[in-house]
């Protein structure tokens, strides 16, 4: 079965392909050798032919032909590789080791090829012969030629010697084929388990990363990360409906007992109003908790980010803070902004209102009459800032990082309304603006600050297209 897996794995078939190029590249390289050292020796045998007919000619050109005949003769008598034949314009003999002129040499070519029968060790050889025709003055024919079979020898050892090459380098390219395919199904099974114990329920296994960071390392940390963001949504979706259930339940408790009550009692019309209030209210609180939980999920799910624009934060949280004016008058908390000019940023618009809205409403919340609430908007190189700073309570410092999930609320009692969803909500736009969230202290009190991106365009425009969209 393995191995019937490994045949017909991707990193298999890639092997083979790749052993085929590679079998291809080695061919053609070994190829290339061997024509290279063929064509040397080929042309050291020709330069060697060449360089003895220039000898022999020389000789007869100085000395005459008894002295080339004696020559050749001499040279002929020494048993070796290379053969003499002299002739008359007619054809016949005068000198040399070869008894008749060759048939081959009446194609009009210079250099020949021919078949010489020769004595070797008490026994007859055929031996593969080059050699160079070549006419002297007065019509002699002179043939110079030398025994090729070292040439053969060596080109059959060559070829030899490169089979033997190619298919080492064919069989060891294999092996490593092969290796490497069976690490790479090893890593693959891998993934496969432990994505069958994850679809198997078990969200807390994770994909071995060995450090090596090659693509596989690569890919296990970011589906790894994956795996977290999914196992923290599970576990948030969990804490939610366990919240949602707890939180929901009191006030629809209340709201069924409020109706079971005035249908019990005889009808009258003041204290029929009041019953429909109170159920009203009741019913508005459920359904602020449930959009408030819808708008979460819609940040964290990243639903609205096609639809980023440059907006001007400083506009956005003058109108959150101007809506809050009278809330905050009525309560004697003193509400100030501070905004600074060229606060562009890339935002979904209504998330973000929500985000900040959110921000105002805890700070009157938790700010105590006399005190103060401060809505600043500063513009950095790179950044945007906002602030909403507040003289309340405060959050201990163990805490900050807790009230950013949902349904936490520090106060036991629960007397404050809400149900521990704006710093989630604020929280989770941060996220999808890519924006660093801060909770610190305004001593006393609290300050919330987010730093967005700036958005900048060429030439330095940002505030003119900005200012132009809206």
């Amino acid at each position: 079965m393995r191995r019937a897996n490994l045949t017909r794995s991707s990193a298999f078939r890639l092997t083979l392909l790749y052993m085929i190029l590679f079998g291809t590249s080695v061919l053609g390289l070994l190829a290339f050798i061997y024509w290279s050292t063929v064509a040397v020796v080929d042309r050291q045998t020709e330069d060697t032919i060449d360089a003895e007919v220039r000898g022999l000619a020389e000789q007869y050109r100085e000395q005459g032909l008894s002295r080339l005949i004696e020559v050749i003769r001499l040279r002929s008598s020494i048993e070796g590789q290379d053969y003499y034949l002299l002739t008359d314009p007619s054809l016949r003999p005068l000198a040399g080791n070869l008894t008749t002129w060759p048939d081959e040499a009446d194609n009009g070519r210079d250099w020949i090829g021919l078949t010489v029968s020769r004595l070797s060790k008490g026994q007859q050889e055929a031996r593969d012969v080059r050699a160079q025709l070549f006419t002297l003055s007065g019509g002699y024919r002179l043939l110079v030629g030398r025994d090729t079979h070292e040439r053969t020898s060596l080109r059959q050892i060559v070829v030899k010697a490169l089979g033997w090459s190619l298919a080492a380098a064919l069989a060891l390219g294999l092996v490593g084929g092969i290796v490497i395919s069976r690490r790479m199904l090893r890593r693959v099974e891998h993934v496969a388990r432990t994505s069958r114990g994850i679809m198997a329920g078990d969200l807390t296994q994770r994909i071995e990363v060995t450090g090596s960071g090659d693509e596989f390392d690569r890919l296990a940390t970011s589906l790894n990360a994956m795996l977290d963001q999914i196992e923290r949504l599970m576990t948030g979706m969990r804490l939610a409906t366990d919240s949602l259930a707890h939180d929901l339940r009191s006030p629809l408790t209340r709201l069924r007992g409020r109706i079971e009550l005035a249908l019990r009692q005889p009808p009258q019309a003041m204290r029929d109003r009041e019953a429909l209030s109170d159920v009203l209210r009741q019913a508005d609180a459920a359904l602020s908790t449930f959009d408030s939980l819808l708008k979460i999920a819609m940040a964290e799910a990243g639903v609205g980010t096609a639809e980023l624009k440059v907006v001007d934060l400083a506009d956005v949280a003058r109108d959150a803070a101007e809506l809050y004016e009278p809330v905050a008058e009525d309560a004697d908390i003193h509400l100030r902004i501070a905004t600074e000019p060229g606060a562009m940023i890339q935002a979904q618009p209504e998330l973000l209102a929500q985000a900040i809205t959110n921000l105002i409403d805890n700070a009157v919340k938790h700010t105590k009459g006399g005190g103060e609430i401060i809505v600043s908007v500063r513009v950095a190189p790179a950044t945007v800032h906002l602030a909403v700073a507040d003289t309340g309570p405060g959050i201990p410092a163990a805490d900050r990082k807790r009230v950013l999930d949902r349904f936490v609320r520090l106060e036991e009692s629960r007397s404050t309304p809400g149900a521990g969803l704006g710093l989630s909500l604020v929280a989770a736009v941060a996220r999808m603006h890519h924006a660093d969230l801060d909770l610190g202290d305004h001593s006393p009190g609290l300050v919330v600050s987010l730093a967005f991106p700036r958005a900048l365009t060429a030439g330095g425009d940002a505030e003119r297209r900005a200012v132009s969209a809206v």
